[in-house]
């Protein structure tokens, strides 16, 4: 792939993340409001630290409103910033970290809940919407996988090849899991079936990406490439917990985490590539 072609897909993202930022700003004057009249009992989200912290902090549906802004919010400032500092910067494995960024974009879709009980969305919209972002949200994870196979010697002219590949194991994730529009937890993500199996495959996904950054310290020769599986593991927590943020403390922790986690492999990355 080349420059032109790289770049032109770093401004396609913007696009995106632009539409998906004044959305969300539409979207929020009509939800907002709505908060407050909500009663559905709907399950908090699942995982040790969501039922430790479930003992100590409410939920607040406000909360999880702030984190799907700041998930936008970060794909913007994410998508621009990598698109200024590696325009000119042949780094491979940027064009994935760039993916894995610019999936963050498609949270707005979690707002569709208290938009339903605003317009009565039909389910089938609701289910196309959540198939969506479960493409989306693996679509970002297999990006980043991609990103450490990259650095561990895959060759960057195949990138169109594992882009495709990437797609295709995303759809059939994303067609292969059952979902009830019914079910959702308190910050507004549909409740899958088969949860234990797909976490299995994240986290495999997880470690073997970490694992690829580390190998890439052998293979290239830059220890650098060490930091950038550290930030990758920050960044990866930071997701984890702003995607299924019900309250503040784990709404702001994300963020923060997640920002710092993919500045610091962004700025790893320039270091490595930017006299290459």
């Amino acid at each position: 792939m080349t420059f032109s072609e790289r770049n032109a897909l770093f401004k396609v993202g913007i696009v995106i993340c632009t539409i998906s930022t004044l959305l969300i700003l539409a979207v929020s004057f009509l939800v907002v409001p709505s908060y407050q009249t909500i009663n559905e009992n709907f399950s908090r989200p699942a995982g040790f630290l969501h039922a430790f912290i479930s003992r100590i902090l409410d939920f607040d549906y406000l909360a999880v409103h702030v984190s799907v802004i700041l998930a936008v919010l970060f794909s913007i400032n994410g998508i621009v910033l990598i698109h200024y500092f590696f325009e000119q910067t042949s780094a491979p494995e940027i064009l994935y970290i760039a993916f894995f960024t610019i999936s963050f974009s498609f949270e707005i879709i979690r707002l569709i809940l208290p938009l339903h009980f605003i317009f009565n969305i039909p389910s089938l919209y609701m289910l196309l919407t959540s198939r969506l972002l479960l493409f989306t949200r693996y679509f970002g994870i297999f990006s980043l996988f991609a990103a450490g196979i990259c650095a561990a010697g895959l060759e960057a002219q195949k990138a169109s090849i594992v882009i495709l590949v990437i797609i295709i194991a995303a759809l059939i994730i994303t067609f292969s899991v059952p979902i009830d529009t019914q079910n959702w937890d308190t910050s507004f993500n549909i409740v899958n079936g088969y949860i234990s199996m797909f976490r299995l495959i994240e986290t495999i996904a997880f470690i073997t990406t970490i694992l690829s950054f580390l190998i890439a310290v052998n293979v290239r020769g830059s220890k650098d490439y060490a930091y950038i599986g550290l930030g990758v593991l920050i960044a990866l927590i930071g997701r984890n917990l702003l995607i299924s943020a019900d309250n503040w403390v784990f709404s702001i922790l994300g963020v923060l985490l997640l920002s710092a986690g993919t500045w610091f492999i962004c700025l790893k990355l320039h270091t490595i590539h930017l006299w290459l």
